[in-house]
């Protein structure tokens, strides 16, 4: 299959699990900006999704020295039934790649990636932490939390 043409992959075999085939439409097409989240619909008995990553950078707003951080997502997505989703990891890969260049502080992070993941996903709720990776000494935890009764009131 050409890279550039949509992938269906089904992974029922690899896991024993019956598993509805996804179209991605990001994944395997050379990108130069991040173009969206791909998602897939919520498995069964699905709680809660936690993705942690350690390699994400930004840039300092003020000096423009980068910033490192661990980014941690925790979502409770709704049942499939309502329409729940689930985030596709390398998707959001390519998403904390995008702010390599970018000037922001820990805190406008937190707060741009929890509103980014509950825009994509609607979950029941979506906690983001950021660690900042110490600087001159100081290092940074910012969390931020979308709710669903927030976005719907």
């Amino acid at each position: 299959m050409h890279k550039h043409e949509e992938q269906q992959l089904d992974r029922s075999s690899d896991t024993g699990l019956t598993v509805q085939s996804s179209t991605f439409r990001f994944l395997g097409k050379d990108v130069t900006e991040f173009q969206g989240f791909d998602t897939f619909p919520t498995p069964p008995n699905m709680e809660s999704v936690t993705m942690t990553s350690d390699e994400v950078t930004s840039l300092c707003p003020i000096t423009g020295q980068p910033d490192w951080y661990t980014v941690t997502i925790h979502y409770s997505p709704r049942s499939a039934e309502d329409g729940g989703l689930c985030l596709e990891s390398k998707s959001l890969k390519l998403y904390f790649q995008s702010f390599r260049n970018e000037g922001l502080f820990c805190e406008a992070f937190a707060s741009k990636v929890a509103d980014d993941i509950y825009e994509a996903l609607k979950p029941l709720a979506a906690t983001v932490t950021v660690v900042q990776k110490p600087r001159g000494g100081i290092g940074i935890t910012a969390s931020a939390q979308k709710m669903q009764s927030e976005a719907n009131g």
